[in-house]
């Protein structure tokens, strides 16, 4: 093997190496999609229970919209297990997952903004935000 051809694959080698311990810090962005709490409330939230304990460097909004803004309506609980949402929202609140509503079914289902937990926050529109944070921001999707 000739001197420049070693000394090639060692830059590369070098180089790969880089990329691979960039990618092991590097932190993940991702949208939990959530428009049925009844079905994906207390699983989702599981779900990301479980995904900040094994990455816990992970950037994680949820995004509520149809049904699925129930679950973070005061008082709200999973009605097969009597678990309330609220103490497991704002436990993973404090591990900063941010949690936000559509006003777009606020105005279709009539419903109020003081009627959600203070940990809610709110977005125009559920769905335009879902796009913009994976097409914009490159969030992975998931919906429990």
């Amino acid at each position: 093997m000739s001197a420049q051809l070693k000394q090639t694959a060692c830059a590369l080698l070098l180089m790969f190496g880089m990329l691979s311990m960039g990618s092991a810090t590097a932190q993940s962005s991702v949208v939990y999609h959530i428009d049925h709490s009844a079905t994906q409330g207390l699983k989702g939230l599981r779900n990301i229970r479980n995904h900040l304990d094994v990455a816990p460097k992970t950037k994680i909004v949820v995004i509520t919209h149809a049904e699925g803004v129930d679950l973070l309506m005061d008082g709200a609980k999973d009605e097969k297990n009597a678990v309330e949402y609220a103490p497991l929202i704002a436990a993973l609140k404090s591990r900063g997952v941010r949690f936000e509503v559509c006003e777009i079914t606020l105005k279709n289902r009539k419903l109020n903004k003081d009627q959600f937990i203070l940990d809610a926050d709110f977005t125009p529109s559920g769905v335009v935000r879902i796009a913009d944070l994976q097409f914009q921001d490159k969030y992975a999707y998931i919906k429990p």
